[in-house]
């Protein structure tokens, strides 16, 4: 709501367009424009129209313009899912993401995933990288090495003791191969679990299916982990149940064998030595419980958990959310140092390792790989997920429109003529304080809402 309160502390600049804008005829509907885009920060603007006949009698069912929009333009959501560049659109992102994962854990009819997936057996496990020279930490109530007890949000966590004898160039090149080193680990992994169970891959695959979702995280010093739920399945996948012998403790004995055997070797290039590139030591393998029995990672916060950071990338180190040509943006930027001297490495070593393609991931401290990936048989998939939120906003549309739902009408074939151009993106200064507050307010409801859900949730399984 547009308040004097609320309008306090706005730049000259930003009040005199937020005026602007509330007093023009197209004031309602550019605000209905940006709520439908979840308080986007970055909307896409589009120019065009779409026409749907019936494709017998050539009856017009459906007409729309942006002749008849503001400014002749139509805002649609950026869709980017970092939250350092659209908080809305990130946000929605998680939820696809916590739902996807949420479907693996509990099951979901609705998402093709049934209920009984409960009983297989699934952990959640963390694969981190290696030391690459120690570094400020808090070593649970023992004083870091630097013999200073960090509080947690000391800057100076996670970066180097000595700057000088910390291997930078080791660091962004594990980054870089960190997809191909969870490559092998699933290849592995399935080896290490026919082993166990006394039988031939190809048998074991006949009996069996491991499924898995994961997002990558960054530490504080730079370096990417992988976090993963990893789930036993039968041999038609979610819907039959794992075999006798694919027990929790050997799906965790397997994963911890699988991670110690992967190996990538990187060859010499220049004045950088070969290197053999392995996960690091700290790898942690958990059982997942059901909600209220007791266990410390449940499914309800394995899947909060991953969705918070489906939406993070490099940016959480202190380094940029876009590309960087050149050292000099680095000063410009602000870039602290530490991060500063990754993406230093990855520039230098660019010429050395061109086919690694790190000029281009040096922002990303050299990673270069997907931060949310899934087998093809975990649960759905965002596609799906974002199909139905667009088909749920379609009804929503022809019901505001007067049309008859497409489930009631009777069967006839539709002929849809559609033209669309880029016409650029943003908004204007007013715009994004009103996107600013509208995803606020969606935000605030959104938690609200979950937590009385998970207040119900709490009180059901208290009574169970």
């Amino acid at each position: 709501m547009t308040t004097a309160a609320t309008m306090a502390g706005l730049d000259p600049a930003t009040l005199a367009d937020v005026l602007r804008l509330a007093g023009s005829p197209d004031y309602d509907r550019i605000q209905e424009q940006i709520r439908r885009t979840g308080g986007c920060s970055d909307p896409i603007h589009l120019q065009g129209s779409t026409v749907t006949r019936d494709a017998v009698t050539g009856q017009v069912l459906h007409h729309y313009s942006t002749d008849t929009e503001p400014g002749g333009r139509l805002r649609v959501a950026c869709g980017n899912r970092r939250a350092s560049r659209c908080p809305a659109c990130a946000w929605t992102y998680a939820g696809d993401t916590y739902h996807l994962i949420r479907a693996g854990l509990v099951g979901d009819l609705a998402k093709g995933t049934p209920h009984t997936v409960r009983d297989h057996p699934r952990v959640f496990a963390t694969l981190t990288a290696p030391s690459f020279g120690p570094v400020h930490n808090r070593p649970g109530n023992r004083p870091c090495r630097c013999g200073t007890r960090h509080p947690e949000d000391a800057p100076e966590l996670g970066t180097p003791l000595n700057p000088a004898a910390y291997d930078y160039a080791g660091a962004v090149l594990w980054n870089n191969h960190a997809s191909e080193l969870w490559r092998y680990f699933t290849i592995y992994l399935r080896r290490e679990i026919a082993r166990r169970a006394g039988l031939t891959q190809k048998a074991a695959r006949e009996q069996s299916r491991v499924s898995f979702g994961k997002v990558a995280e960054y530490q504080k010093r730079g370096a990417v982990h992988f976090h993963a739920v990893v789930r036993f399945d039968g041999p038609e996948g979610p819907d039959t149940p794992p075999p006798a012998w694919a027990t929790l403790e050997l799906l965790a004995d397997a994963i911890r064998a699988a991670a110690a055997r992967v190996v990538v070797e990187v060859a010499p290039a220049g004045d950088q030595p070969a290197r053999t590139l392995r996960w690091g030591t700290q790898l942690d393998v958990q059982p997942i419980g059901a909600f209220g029995d007791g266990e410390e990672i449940t499914e309800q916060a394995v899947a909060s958990y991953v969705a918070k950071y489906a939406t993070k990338a490099a940016e959480t180190t202190g380094t940029v959310d876009r590309r960087i040509g050149n050292t000099e943006a680095l000063v410009l930027l602000g870039v602290p140092d530490h991060p500063r001297r990754l993406i230093e490495a990855c520039l230098d070593l660019h010429p050395l390792y061109p086919d690694r393609k790190l000029r281009d991931w040096a922002h990303m401290l050299g990673f270069r790989g997907y931060f949310s990936t899934k087998s093809r048989r975990y649960s759905t998939t965002l596609g799906a997920l974002r199909q139905a939120r667009a088909d749920y906003r379609a009804a929503q549309q022809r019901e505001a429109l007067g049309l008859p739902d497409l489930n009631d009408a009777p069967e006839t074939t539709t002929l849809t003529l559609a033209h669309w151009t880029y016409a650029g993106h943003g908004h204007t200064p007013g715009e994004s304080w009103f996107a600013a507050n509208i995803r606020r307010d969606i935000q605030l409801n959104r938690e609200t809402a979950r937590e009385a859900l998970q207040d119900q949730l709490a009180q059901e399984g208290a009574a169970a």
